[in-house]
């Protein structure tokens, strides 16, 4: 099979490195010729452990290939995917559709014979049929079907998650369309992965119910936290408790600063959107999302309260900018709206992230930036963990009390037990958790982890 990739950024990338490693032709197209250029030399535009190694792997295999010459790439081709971004759109917080339209016209002005053309841009309910339209207009006899096949792609384990997904979902309202995305996924059907085919529309929604469903999940347990701080209980427990309750499930139980990247929230606002253009209320997202961002601003009290209540002329030790491990992304990270809050408040802020520094440089650019961990920490009058990379989550802890001018350390993330922190003679301050037991706490009962 021969397909194109229209877009090369996070999705269009790690789909197309991951269905040429099924055996499929890749030919990803994109209209930034720097980028092209990098990505023909090996440079990875964006950071996902294995994706470097793998683009690599099948550019050598000749099954994956970049360029911007969007007519030789869709020329003969089975299907053509959209993977353009849909940022949020200023003023009413609906998804920025004008890159999948473009994308659309400029589609249907290159293909010269059938294809089945796919969204697998995140895109509000009715787009597929959009995109239908402006393909009829621009080649009304190009003999065209349109899909959508949205990705359940996490940053960081985005390749672990395309190989082995928990479904694909195909939105489709031809036969031929849904043999050839059946055809396409025919490796993952081999593994029986389940493999849902609605309409367009059902497909569409089903990506935006999802992720709202996963940030209710974690605006939830967050809110929990709150009351578990009040009552002198432990979040964790009681993640552990509900969470392994079948209907419940543990993912997305785990309380910190609120949730950010490049999708919950995006796609949180345009679901209200659209819900909202419907007539139809989603008051329960349009709470999750108010909640969260209001979470976010607390975070700064909190910090400013463990520092006895003011952070001016204080040091802060940083560590941890993107919105989660494993990626440099910044979008909507927590620490944007933490780290300026601290600075307003008179902080200094020294920082370090793994791999997220060159974009928080650029977004900002008042903080001071280290070479490592242990070099925010020098003098500092707290330690701040953000995010939780794994080589944040074995510290020397001596070295950290040594290092730090006040002996505080304030865990986001909840990375470490309370326990160890007291032997290390350092004052610890985590989200949902006592310090100490909580009172009336049975030795022995519940589960311990």
């Amino acid at each position: 099979m021969r397909i194109a990739i229209i877009g090369t950024g996070y999705v269009g990338l790690v789909s197309g490195a991951c269905f040429s490693e099924f055996g499929v032709s890749v030919s990803c197209v994109d209209q930034d010729a720097a980028k092209i250029a990098g990505l023909q030399r090996g440079e990875m535009p964006i950071y996902e452990p294995g994706l470097a190694a793998l683009v690599a792997a099948n550019v050598a295999a000749r099954r994956l290939s970049f360029t911007t010459d969007l007519e030789a790439a869709v020329a003969g081709v089975d299907a053509v995917f959209i993977a353009v971004g849909t940022p949020s759109r200023r003023g009413d917080g609906h998804a920025d559709l004008s890159y999948v339209f473009a994308a659309a016209e400029a589609i249907g002005r290159a293909l010269s014979g059938p294809a089945v053309v796919v969204t697998k841009s995140t895109v509000p309910v009715g787009t597929g049929y959009q995109v239908a339209a402006i393909l009829r207009d621009t080649r009304p006899t190009s003999g065209f079907e349109v899909a959508a096949n949205p990705e359940f792609l996490r940053e960081g384990s985005a390749i672990a998650d395309f190989m082995r997904p928990d479904r694909v979902v195909i939105g489709a309202d031809s036969d031929r369309a849904r043999t050839v995305l059946r055809q396409l996924y025919r490796p993952l059907y081999l593994i029986e992965t389940p493999m849902l085919f609605t309409d367009v529309a059902t497909a569409e929604l089903i990506k935006y119910a999802a992720n709202a469903f996963l940030a209710t999940k974690i605006t939830f347990i967050n809110e929990i936290a709150d009351l578990c701080e009040a009552l002198g209980a432990d979040v964790q427990d009681v993640a552990r408790g509900i969470g392994l309750d079948g209907r419940i499930g543990r993912k997305f139980l785990h309380a910190g600063p609120g949730f950010g990247g490049s999708c919950f929230p995006k796609d949180c606002r345009a679901l209200v959107r659209t819900a909202g253009e419907a007539d139809a209320g989603l008051a329960i997202v349009e709470t999750v999302l108010r909640v969260n961002e209001a979470r976010k601003r607390r975070m700064a009290d909190k910090i400013a309260a463990a520092c006895g209540g003011s952070v001016a002329g204080k040091s802060l030790a940083v560590l941890g900018l993107t919105f989660k491990p494993n990626t440099d992304d910044m979008r909507d990270a927590p620490s944007l709206e933490i780290l300026p809050r601290l600075i307003a408040a008179g902080a200094r802020v020294r920082a370090f992230d793994p791999e997220g520094m060159a974009e928080a440089k650029r977004l900002m650019p008042e903080l001071v930036y280290c070479q490592d961990a242990y070099q925010t920490m020098e003098g500092a009058d707290a330690l701040i963990l953000l995010t939780e990379w794994n080589e944040f989550r074995g510290l020397d802890l001596g070295r950290v009390k040594r290092l730090l001018a006040s002996p505080l350390v304030i865990d986001l993330r909840n990375i470490y037990q309370p326990q160890e922190m007291a032997a290390a003679n350092l004052s610890y301050l985590s989200i949902g958790r006592p310090t100490q037991p909580a009172r009336g706490r049975i030795a022995g009962a519940g589960v311990t982890g």
